[in-house]
């Protein structure tokens, strides 16, 4: 749905009084992420990462400065305030174009992991195949949790599900707000393939943030918040 993020001179309210010592690629900058490329993001804990993906899924609007969405070729989308997009805008553009991967995951704890995946599938019109469902369970090692209710699995076991949810639609962009926090070496190695995989196959944009540890990719850019 559209080629670029645009942020110009955004920051978040909380930080108004420490503008004048700011310092950061991202706060108060004139930057764009594109489609196809992959970013990290590293912060220091309470720099507002998670505030960020906010501000670009549109939960917040929080901040000063402007978020641009843009596709020149799309007449709806040229250079496109994020502040001027109606409701009904944000349901396509967060079944079709924008995908995220929350750090404190949002799953439904009353569900089980396979319920939690099949909600946001059925959403995109069964967007992943159950047999390509069902082989990123294996992967990850959580094949045998499929019917486990979410809210008695461990918090690593968790993050593998939301990540494999967070697959289940198109995007341009995916979010991965610290997707490997809670896991091994060997399942954050898988977790990495898997999500680079699809972007690949969509052609789209990956943007990991991280306070410490973080995927091991060829980022295009590093940014520090």
């Amino acid at each position: 749905m559209f080629k670029s993020i645009i942020m110009d001179h955004v920051l978040p309210h909380v930080f108004e009084e420490r503008r004048a010592q700011m310092k950061s690629d991202v706060w108060l900058q004139q930057m764009q992420f594109d489609k196809g490329k992959l970013y990290l993001i590293e912060a220091a804990s309470g720099t507002g990462k998670s505030s960020l993906c906010s501000y670009i899924f549109g939960y917040r609007k929080d901040f000063s400065g402007t978020i641009t969405f843009d596709n020149p070729e799309i007449d709806g989308f040229r250079n496109r305030n994020i502040h001027e997009l109606k409701v009904n805008e944000w349901v396509d553009i967060r079944k079709l174009s924008l995908s995220i991967l929350w750090q404190d995951l949002r799953l439904f704890p009353e569900l089980t992991a396979w319920e939690n995946v099949m909600i946001k599938n059925n959403l995109t019109h069964g967007f992943q195949p159950v047999h390509q469902l069902n082989a990123w369970f294996d992967q990850l090692g959580i094949a045998d949790k499929k019917h486990t209710l979410v809210g008695r699995m461990s918090f690593g076991q968790q993050q593998r599900v939301a990540l494999i949810r967070s697959l289940c639609q198109p995007f341009d962009f995916l979010f991965a707000d610290e997707p490997i926090s809670h896991l091994d070496d060997d399942n954050a190695r898988i977790a990495g393939e898997i999500m680079m995989t699809e972007a690949r196959k969509q052609e789209a944009a990956v943007i990991v943030t991280s306070i410490g540890k973080h995927l091991d990719l060829p980022y295009n850019k590093v940014l520090k918040l």
